[in-house]
């Protein structure tokens, strides 16, 4: 197997900040590394509404030209197992950005309802006590019924898991529940999946692994999760800013794979896996991309 061949390759480090980051390029922001036979390009974005209209702008002018794309975004597009059916009545990732969609407010200055939204799925679960649902962290001075400061939950009691397996794999991963505080990305996963949730309903556009496989191998735009972490030894090499080192290193391992048709391997989810979670794009696979980036 070769795996599907993508003319650019777009890894995007997304951020749930609350407003817009510095003017000066910044970390903890928002970045998005492009490699392509053209060449490589990383930018940088203050607001999340502006990345999205760059990002389709992007897309609609890599199809324009007969380009397929890989984008890959740095945030958990799935929860562990039961809780999409717990939430939405479908064991369906798609349904859990649908309704993300519904709920999440982002305005284009970045504010935001994650925490209010988090705190009201956390009520939706009934359980008695005072932690009742999955989502932990907020701010001190923000106090939210249903939604605690600190992690206090009994995952089992909920029929939950805390990581998904792809984060038992990748140990480093932070969990999908933690919001606030160092390595958050929980918020950054309510603040993405409904843009993934817009970006997925565009024609001509797959998500992996949640499409068939088939669909995957001929879509124009083709959407996944990925971990930068995976090239941390490379990433710490590069000095200056951490995320904007990320997206263009790994953009650019991905896109020489594809280039070699060596994508197969990467996106293979393992046996087992829940559906309804997903898998990181190269889990397992490190050593792949480390060693793509001494190739070129």
């Amino acid at each position: 197997m070769t795996g599907p061949r993508f003319d650019t390759v777009v890894v995007v480090d997304w951020s749930a900040a609350s407003a817009p980051s510095p003017a000066k390029p910044s970390a903890d922001a928002i970045w998005v590394g492009v490699a392509a036979a053209a060449g490589e390009r990383v930018e940088y974005f203050r607001t999340r509404a502006a990345a999205e209209a760059a990002l389709v702008a992007l897309l609609d002018a890599e199809r324009a030209a007969g380009r397929r794309v890989l984008a890959g975004f740095d945030f958990a597009l799935g929860y562990p197992a039961g809780f999409a059916a717990r939430l939405t009545g479908r064991a369906e990732a798609r349904a859990v950005w649908d309704w993300m969609a519904g709920a999440v407010t982002d305005g284009a200055d970045n504010r935001n309802n994650r925490f209010a939204v988090a705190g009201a799925i956390n009520l939706r679960f009934g359980v008695a006590g005072p932690f009742c649902g999955p989502f932990w962290g907020r701010p001190a001075g923000l106090d939210l019924p249903g939604l605690p400061a600190t992690k206090a939950v009994d995952y089992a009691a909920l029929g939950l898991a805390e990581r998904r397996a792809v984060e038992q794999a990748v140990p480093r991963a932070q969990p999908v529940w933690k919001l606030y505080t160092t390595g958050s990305v929980g918020s950054q996963v309510l603040m993405g999946l409904p843009m993934v949730h817009r970006l997925a309903a565009r024609g001509d556009v797959a998500v992996w692994p949640f499409d068939p496989p088939a669909r995957a191998d001929v879509a124009g735009v083709v959407l996944a999760e990925v971990y930068p972490s995976l090239l941390a030894p490379a990433v710490a090499r590069e000095g200056g800013v951490k995320d904007a080192a990320q997206v263009r290193l790994l953009s650019r391992a991905l896109w020489r794979l594809a280039q070699a048709g060596r994508l197969a391997a990467l996106m293979q989810v393992p046996e087992g896996v829940p559906p309804d979670e997903g898998w990181i794009l190269g889990a397992g696979h490190g050593a792949a991309l480390l060693a793509a980036l001494e190739e070129g």
